[in-house]
């Protein structure tokens, strides 16, 4: 009886032990990608969520600025950034900028908060997309008012798995 080499039988045990694993990781995102897409979040759930993050202040189209590529090849990693108008002084200062998705799994993309001490209300980032949707900025000022931008974003492969 011949033993197979090392190499042949390390070989074999990783093929045996690696296809299950590759075939659920390949499908994975395939059924993530087709659930994102089929449950997208209703008016009102996204209506709560924007209402968690600004309370009950008029939301107010314009003065904010949101930059993301129209057609994103990896939705793991579309790049965006925000700008809102704002002098940044001491009494009308941007205090916080939030993301949020509209097929993403969770609505809440990211948060940051600002001070007077930046010079620009602005952020550069890379967020996960799931499905063609709409992201949403909301630039929250210290006088009270709440501004929004909203960008439509088509997603060639979904990044969000659940």
């Amino acid at each position: 009886m011949t033993l197979p080499s090392r190499r042949a039988a390390i070989g074999q045990g990783l093929v045996l032990v690696g296809l299950p694993w590759a075939a659920l990781f390949r499908a994975a995102p395939a059924a993530a990608q087709a659930a994102g897409g089929a449950a997208r979040m209703s008016e009102s759930d996204l209506e709560a969520a924007i209402r968690a993050l600004v309370g009950a202040a008029p939301i107010v189209d314009g003065g904010v600025a949101l930059r993301l590529p129209a057609v994103a090849e990896n939705g793991g990693q579309v790049p965006l950034a925000v700008t809102a108008d704002s002098p940044m002084t001491a009494a009308d200062h941007v205090t916080a900028l939030h993301l949020l998705a509209t097929a993403n799994p969770t609505p809440g993309i990211a948060s940051f908060r600002l001070t007077p001490a930046l010079a620009r209300a602005e952020i550069h980032t890379r967020i996960r997309l799931a499905a063609d949707q709409a992201v949403i900025a909301l630039a929250v000022h210290s006088t009270g008012a709440v501004r929004r931008a909203v960008a439509q974003a088509r997603v060639v492969q979904g990044g969000c798995l659940s």
